[in-house]
């Protein structure tokens, strides 16, 4: 790898990932969507680095350009598609049918954004849910032989804990919200609708079509490459620019994992998960986006990067609309842990300084992109 992207995966974590995923995924076909993503340009990256034969299914535009994969052009196929367009999804199945293999399809195409999900409801719905429904019926339709299809769900699935089924959830010793496979879900935004109707899809089609589909639900993956408008990035860009870092609110807790534990979840789910199971994982532990936001401000501070005069506000425009903020995000990842060994190995102090230099050193691949910038404060 070259230029920006050594510092999304060391030296080292590729050796592991090899002696981890090697024999598994090596000289496989890989079906990836979303692959010019976020956490999709990770996995892709990772799959490559594997040796797999990835099919990387990347969002049809006029330009055709690619933002995070291009530096792996010649090292897989792209092709451009739309998960709402039936038809492009045929042509993709009809390919795939005829690998020599049973292919792996890791499916994280998505619109992914909790708040623009409330401004933009309609694709929401259809990239997520009709999006799914496209792909897992050409499957069935073109009788393609996989060997695990991946639905990547979401831990705001879970939304909030409603009082009637609170006896059904988990909490820690004083008192704190656990969440796993079993627990009740409660979406609270269009977005985590749409997820776990996606999810419930997988799982229809699982069990009506023998489609060997598993449903990963990540708890708040964050590092290099994400769109600044999420909140590790709103924070980090914002402290990068100027001393006044908007936020919405500061109370609700979320479990955050950085994208190299993110990746390996979905390559041990699709090695070893339980076709028509539901696998959960993040980082076993939630902060405060208060404590968040701080503990982002302290390590820019401590390594350089900016001043010690960064500080955050609270903006009304930021709050999410009535009752939908999620309170509490926590995951108990036991049953993948128990059934295959994983485990987090990025700690938060390490992630975050990994994300912060990202961000410093690729201004140019986010600045055009974030939602903060105004007349009278961009140019501070």
């Amino acid at each position: 790898m070259s230029g920006d992207d050594t510092a999304t995966w060391t030296r080292q974590e590729l050796d592991g990932l090899r002696e981890e995923f090697g024999s598994r995924y090596a000289g496989r076909t890989v079906l990836v969507t979303g692959a010019d993503g976020f956490m999709g340009s990770h996995l892709t990256e990772a799959l490559v680095e594997l040796e797999a034969n990835v099919v990387a299914f990347v969002r049809a535009t006029s330009s055709g350009a690619l933002n995070n994969i291009g530096h792996l052009r010649d090292r897989l196929r792209v092709v451009f598609a739309d998960l709402t367009d039936k038809t492009s999804i045929d042509y993709l199945m009809r390919d795939l049918a005829e690998a020599a293999d049973r292919p792996y399809v890791f499916h994280l195409g998505a619109q992914a954004h909790v708040g623009e999900s409330w401004h933009r409801p309609y694709e929401t719905v259809m990239a997520n849910t009709v999006g799914t429904l496209n792909l897992l019926q050409s499957v069935v339709d073109h009788g393609v032989e996989l060997e695990k299809f991946d639905t990547a769900g979401t831990s705001e699935e879970y939304g909030n804990v409603r009082e009637s089924v609170a006896h059904q959830h988990d909490f820690d010793e004083l008192g704190g919200l656990i969440l796993h496979e079993r627990s009740p879900i409660n979406p609270k935004s269009i977005y985590a609708t749409a997820k776990v109707a996606a999810d419930f899809l997988t799982m229809n089609y699982h069990d009506a079509y023998g489609v060997p589909g598993v449903v990963t639900r990540m708890f708040n993956n964050y590092g290099p490459r994400q769109n600044p408008r999420y909140v590790t990035g709103t924070i980090i860009t914002q402290a990068l620019t100027r001393p006044e870092i908007e936020l919405g609110a500061l109370e609700p807790l979320r479990d955050f994992c950085f994208t190299i534990d993110g990746v390996r979840g979905h390559l041990t789910v699709a090695a070893e998960g339980i076709p028509g199971d539901l696998y959960v994982y993040g980082q076993g532990k939630n902060i405060s986006m208060r404590d968040w936001a701080d503990l982002i401000i302290r390590t820019g501070s401590e390594e350089g990067f900016w001043p010690a005069d960064r500080h955050v506000v609270t903006s009304e425009r930021r709050l999410r609309p009535g009752s939908t903020d999620v309170l509490a995000l926590r995951v108990g990842y036991d049953k993948l842990h128990r059934e295959t060994g994983w485990q987090p190995r990025v700690s938060w102090e390490e992630g975050v300084l990994r994300t912060i230099r990202w961000y410093a050193g690729n201004r140019d691949r986010w600045i055009g992109r974030v939602d903060w910038a105004t007349k009278d404060r961009a140019a501070r």
